[in-house]
């Protein structure tokens, strides 16, 4: 048996946007929002759902200062017979314990989570949106309360998810993105915590974002901290590239998030046959095949954009375009399937969805 979970409605919805109209990623949010506490010795304790609003914090309160913060993305999808689909929530609530871990944050119960999860998509359901590329983003985290001045692990947190009916995470849609490749600053190293989603790892990146974006890029391709030589991973996603017909994409060190969506491509990659390999990735070799026309694709995997295909990788004064700037065959299939699988349009032959 779950916890009870306490239920205040808002008195006052707020309007929902009109079905239709431009929906932009991540700036609207729906009436309700999930909330809990943790305080030691007692546990995560008052799970509650009440009125999406801002909420009074401490100005010293540890994560301002400290930066114990951590989250997790995932969506919600509407379906064709008006259902409503989560996309594996559980190994969300599984990851995030992970970045728990790394940051000294108590434990959730993951089946808890998607109890809760689910009871809050259902009473805000009306604000899934059903257009091409539209869904309900699911954003649960985890912030350090303690309004305490010293460095160590809080003694309370504050567990929650908020809602957000969103259209596509790139405004070009599935068109192939332009992607700079990072070599001076580096993202994370083995035994950091590039394998978390925890704040910190993102404002990092932020200058590199902006050093792209003013070259004409939107995103950065990391390489790893030490060398300075193995891709790593994409900005918002994990990178993978079909080289001789394989899917080939780099291997979880410690410095790569283990991505869903790219552990659900390479998932379907094996069901259809397709050899995977999973290990370290020179740059150079990457440009090197995109030169001899070994490199046929590459696309980045990840909740917000699903699948994003690549049509220019730059490298110091190396610039290459894949595929003549075009989607490919895998990531087109990818895309379709697993888009598909979430709107309720393809088959789950994989066991990937669960209705709310």
């Amino acid at each position: 048996m779950f916890p009870a979970i306490s239920i205040t409605k808002t008195t006052a919805p707020k309007a929902k946007p009109v079905p239709g109209e431009s929906l932009p990623f991540g700036k609207f949010f729906t009436d309700h929002m999930f909330i809990m506490d943790y305080a030691a010795g007692e546990g995560w304790i008052n799970p509650r759902i009440e009125p999406y609003a801002p909420f009074l914090i401490d100005p010293s309160a540890m994560v301002f200062h400290y930066g114990q913060a951590v989250f997790e993305g995932l969506k919600a999808y509407r379906c064709q017979d008006g259902s409503v689909n989560l996309f594996r929530p559980q190994l969300n609530f599984e990851r995030i314990n992970k970045s728990d871990e790394r940051l000294v944050i108590p434990a959730l119960d993951p089946d808890f989570c998607v109890h809760a999860t689910k009871v809050l998509v259902d009473l805000d359901k009306d604000w899934i949106p059903s257009g091409d590329g539209e869904s309900l983003y699911i954003r649960p985290f985890v912030i350090a309360t303690d309004p305490y001045l010293g460095v160590r692990a809080s003694d309370t947190y504050r567990f929650m998810i908020i809602l957000s009916p969103s259209g596509a995470y790139y405004p070009q849609g599935i068109n192939p993105v332009k992607i700079y490749v990072e070599d001076t600053y580096v993202r994370a190293v083995r035994g950091g915590t590039g394998f978390t989603k925890c704040a910190g790892n993102y404002a990092s990146s932020l200058i590199a974002q902006e050093i792209a974006h003013k070259n004409g890029y939107v995103q950065v391709l990391w390489l790893d901290g030490i060398e300075q030589k193995y891709i790593e991973e994409v900005g918002s996603m994990n990178i993978i590239f079909i080289i001789d017909g394989k899917l080939v994409t780099p291997e979880l060190n410690g410095s790569i998030l283990p991505g869903i969506t790219r552990r659900s491509c390479i998932e379907l990659a094996k069901s259809l046959h397709m050899e995977v390999e999973e290990r370290r990735i020179s740059i150079d070799e990457i440009i090197e095949a995109g030169k001899n026309g070994r490199l046929t694709e590459a696309f980045g995997s990840g909740t917000a954009a699903v699948i994003s295909p690549v049509g220019e990788l730059k490298y110091e004064d190396h610039v290459i375009t894949i595929n003549k700037n075009q989607i490919g065959p895998v990531a087109q299939l990818f895309y379709d399937t697993i888009t598909g699988v979430q709107k309720g349009a393809v088959e789950d032959k994989l066991g990937w969805t669960i209705k709310v």
